[in-house]
């Protein structure tokens, strides 16, 4: 293996392992509309390329299966692949400015509730235990249907999350005393 591919595999590994202490921090803290599960996904994307990013949420997702959702926490990969799609894609030309950010982290508010609402209407009846289930069962209680609770929650609380950790995830990638770890791969 050569010594950038190393590079890559150690990074991927460290950045599934931040998402998923993000992650269960903000959760453990009861956060609303936070998660912070995917910066590591995000910045690998940024910096190893869509397929770097895919691995690094796939692996996150398996990482979590101890943590309560057993086996069915890896559906949800198919959110974090897609999470990596979209920025490896912003980030292709011209790295990931704050402008790319905010591109992303809105499209990425849409998309991952998109692909996430079916998966946690199928495995939790659309309550996960996260912040954002307040805000479900209250659109719920309105009138709404589940899938339209369960998908407009999941947006409010992406939106918030995901521009906020592709701005976090810019920051770094352009900070210049940052520079000395970037993996370019693309």
């Amino acid at each position: 293996m050569q010594h950038n591919q190393v590079r890559l595999v150690v990074y991927c590994a460290l950045a599934a392992v931040l998402n998923v202490v993000l992650g269960e921090t903000v959760a453990a803290l009861h956060i609303p509309l936070l998660f912070l599960d995917t910066i590591g996904t995000i910045y690998m994307a940024v910096e190893g390329g869509i397929l770097w990013g895919a691995l690094t949420g796939f692996v996150s997702n398996f990482l979590l299966m101890p943590f309560g959702g057993g086996l069915m926490e890896l559906p949800f990969a198919i959110v974090s692949i897609a999470v990596a799609i979209v920025v490896g894609l912003l980030a292709r030309h011209n790295g990931f400015s704050y402008r790319k950010a905010i591109i992303a982290g809105l499209i990425l508010s849409v998309v991952a509730p998109a692909i996430g609402t079916p998966i946690r209407l199928w495995l939790y009846g659309g309550f996960t235990g996260s912040g954002t289930d307040l805000l479900i069962f209250t659109l719920k209680a309105s009138g709404k249907s589940m899938i339209s609770s369960t998908f407009m929650g999941t947006v409010v609380g992406n939106f918030v999350d995901k521009i906020l950790s592709c701005l976090i995830v810019a920051a770094l990638v352009n900070q210049p005393r940052f520079k000395r770890f970037l993996i370019k791969q693309h």
